[in-house]
């Protein structure tokens, strides 16, 4: 699959997901195209998660400090966000 391959956007991940949710809930496919939509929709979430594991790395090497020790804080939003 070069799927698996290529580098997902999170955001555009997420929309796709929620997109297709909302179809399958409305009943808009037959069980063979909701089964294979089920399947695309498990791809996404677990591209997402994948993502989501790798940007919590990047935190956590971020937050080491000089001896290495990793220090955990909260992460606080501002209002600028």
């Amino acid at each position: 699959m070069a799927r698996k391959s290529q580098k997902i956007n999170f955001e555009t991940s997420i929309a796709a997901l929620e997109e297709l949710v909302e179809k399958m809930e409305s009943g808009e496919f037959s069980l063979e195209q909701s089964l294979k939509q089920f399947e695309n929709g498990i791809s996404l979430a677990r591209a997402c998660q994948q993502a989501l594991r790798e940007a919590e790395q990047k935190v956590l090497q971020l937050t080491k400090d000089g001896d290495g020790e990793e220090t955990l804080t909260p992460f606080t939003a501002t209002d600028d966000d």
